[in-house]
């Protein structure tokens, strides 16, 4: 989490998580719930806007643009690294 998002993770800027098993591949949607149940510490509504991130939250997974990946549907891949940058500044 950088660029301010990790103020909502205490500040937390590296998350290392082993996520557990399921019948289904994890995708990004799915860790997007996952992050708001086990991470997320306050003021949900300025990661997440319904099943997505909030627009002005820049998502990389593997420092590629995850619009290029499938967004939502990505499957997860093991070591997978993804990050979460927040456009958005106050003034």
């Amino acid at each position: 989490f950088r660029g301010g998002a990790e103020l909502l993770f205490d500040g937390v800027k590296k998350h290392q998580v082993t996520l557990p098993c399921q019948p289904e591949p994890w995708d990004i949607r799915n860790l997007l719930k996952w992050i708001k149940q086990n991470l997320l510490k306050e003021r949900p509504e300025l990661f997440l806007q319904g099943e997505s991130v909030r627009p002005g939250i820049l998502v990389l997974i593997n420092d590629a643009d995850w619009e290029l990946m499938g967004e939502l549907d990505y499957k997860l891949q093991d070591q997978d690294n993804v990050l979460f940058i927040s456009t958005l500044h106050g003034g």
